[in-house]
């Protein structure tokens, strides 16, 4: 099949994305009036950590796919190593005492990863997937 016809797209970043926005719409205000206004910080904080760490997989698989089906596996590896990277520094920059929550900044980071994880699974559950090139319809 040729590259520009593989079929990796990246339409469920969409949906994450606004998912991830919905709950963090509700869950940021209701923390902020609950646990304080660096909870609800940590809460947005958190949401924009995972949605991007999404979004970086998801546009480095896609675009290694289109490439060739064999180069998805080193570049999701490799995309995880750097987000790993960049998460340590992120997490070891931020104070421990300060303008943000960093327990709530870690829960919203399991919950938000928890949620793109359901979205996947989602997407990948209701997708027709073809094991063989469909033919291509027949023209009118």
């Amino acid at each position: 099949m040729p590259a520009e016809e593989a079929g990796w797209d990246v339409s469920f970043l969409r949906v994450g994305a606004l998912a991830t926005g919905a709950v963090t719409a509700v869950a940021a205000p209701v923390t902020g009036l609950v646990a304080g206004w660096d909870a609800a910080l940590g809460v947005v904080l958190g949401a924009v950590v995972v949605t991007a760490f999404f979004v970086v997989s998801g546009v480095v698989v896609a675009w290694a796919g289109r490439i060739d089906d064999a180069f998805t596996l080193p570049a999701a590896m490799g995309a995880f190593f750097v987000k790993a990277i960049v998460l340590f520094g992120l997490l070891n920059a931020l104070p421990e005492d300060g303008w943000l929550d960093r327990l709530t900044l870690a829960w919203s980071v399991i919950v938000g990863a928890l949620l793109w994880s359901a979205v996947q699974l989602r997407w990948v559950w209701t997708r027709p997937l073809y094991y063989v090139q469909p033919p291509r319809p027949p023209a009118s």
